[in-house]
């Protein structure tokens, strides 16, 4: 029996772009695609095997070695560190992750900075780097309104086009990083499969525009 890649997708629509790009590079697998209640799909010919997981999880199932691959957003990288090898830079799902506050904020360095986010050890890592004192809440959803309603001072979130942003008064301060997908290998399989990767690597590769 032929040695299979198992390949962690993010769920949504970046999974699906994403997915595309390992199809044209010679990966398909059209079960993928099919209305099904099944979990996983595998094209033994091509020796890969797809799971969709929730995009915050796909590095868990890659760092324990559940998948040898996986696509997941940088964002997720900074955030949690995961023990693994980042391979590829898709550049797909494009944005930034950056500091936005209401647009007449007036940064107060003698006082403690509040920040709302979902990603506290981005912005820990970022204001650290800037030696300025911060108070972290952490927040899952609607980041932007704490700004609003007086919860923070600034959010530190990613963003896309900005649009939301200037919808809600708020304006964007400083890009602390760009982001986009990622491939990654675990540590173990890239070691086991690694002729293999390289050349689904390569071939991937040729897909990046």
């Amino acid at each position: 029996m032929k040695e299979t890649l198992r390949i962690a997708l993010p769920k949504g629509r970046l999974g699906e772009k994403v997915y595309a790009m390992f199809e044209a590079a010679g990966y398909g697998c059209p079960e993928i695609l099919q209305q099904s209640r099944r979990l996983i799909f595998t094209n033994e010919e091509k020796g890969v095997s797809y799971f969709w997981v929730k995009p915050s999880d796909v590095s868990v199932y890659v760092e324990r070695g559940a998948a040898d691959l996986g696509v997941c957003g940088k964002d997720i990288l900074l955030e949690y560190v995961p023990d693994v090898y980042e391979l590829l830079d898709l550049k797909t799902g494009i944005c930034r992750m950056a500091v936005a506050a209401k647009a007449d904020f007036k940064d107060d360095l003698s006082s403690t900075l509040t920040v709302a986010t979902k990603f506290g050890n981005i912005a820990k890592e970022y204001y650290a780097s800037l030696g300025r004192d911060i108070d972290i809440i952490h927040l899952n959803g609607s980041i932007e309104l704490a700004p609003l309603l007086g919860l923070s001072d600034v959010i530190v979130d990613i963003v896309e086009t900005g649009s939301t942003l200037k919808e809600n008064g708020l304006k964007e301060r400083e890009t602390i990083a760009p982001i986009s997908a990622r491939l990654i290998a675990n540590k173990a399989g890239y070691a086991f499969k690694k002729d293999m990767i390289d050349e689904l690597c390569a071939k991937l590769g040729k897909q990046v525009k």
